[in-house]
């Protein structure tokens, strides 16, 4: 059973220019199990013991694509990842 969903997200902004320097999007409380690499370090996905999403945090541009295959199985997350994301760390 998954647990109860609580979107969140944190952005990391470099004072000086502005720059977004990591984003975190929180999907649900819980305690990390896992956390997966994607799009060579510039993104990772924190799972419970149940396989659960957690959260995911951008370090650097990602294509949209990676939101598709981390999400799946839940289209809300899908969306809520996508729509939260600051754009200039989304590639097409």
């Amino acid at each position: 059973m998954k647990s109860s969903i609580s979107f969140d997200v944190s952005i990391e902004v470099d004072h000086q220019t502005g720059e977004v320097q990591a984003a975190y999007f929180r999907v649900r409380k819980g305690k990390t199990a896992e956390t997966r690499e994607f799009e060579n370090g510039n993104l990772f996905a924190d799972y419970d013991n149940a396989g659960n999403l957690l959260g995911v945090e951008m370090l650097a541009p990602c294509k949209v694509s990676v939101f598709d295959r981390i999400s799946a199985p839940e289209p809300h997350v899908k969306k809520f990842l996508k729509r939260s994301a600051p754009r200039d760390m989304v590639l097409a």
